[in-house]
């Protein structure tokens, strides 16, 4: 039973992901050559932080953090990440879906007696 809600709760929060994310638009055009350099550094520097965040022991943890607020100011300062309007339905069923299925996946549905 637990390997189903872990399923189910993995669904859910790539589903809020997805409904928040359809509406981020990422682009490339041919720019200054420092845009392209920040397009690049965002995305490796995401990638990297991403994979010290999941494979990285504990104490290593804060290097992934900063890796990925370095990307995510990279990808500010490249200018080319285009946010479409979302509605408040759509924003509420992402939350909803991203917070029950972290519950589902940490298993802290219960309460604490």
């Amino acid at each position: 039973m637990r390997f189903f809600s872990y399923i189910l709760g993995l669904a859910l929060v790539l589903l809020g992901i997805y409904f928040l994310g359809k509406n981020v638009i990422f682009t490339t055009q041919a720019y200054p050559w420092w845009r392209g350099i920040a397009a690049d550094l965002s995305v490796i520097s995401l990638c990297i932080g991403v994979f010290a965040l999941v494979f990285l022991p504990s104490p290593m943890k804060p290097l992934g953090w900063v890796a990925v607020a370095f990307g995510i100011v990279c990808v500010f300062a490249s200018s080319r990440a285009v946010l479409n309007p979302t509605s408040m339905w759509q924003f509420f069923v992402a939350l909803t879906a991203m917070g029950f299925g972290y519950k589902m996946l940490t298993g802290r549905s219960r309460p604490y007696y």
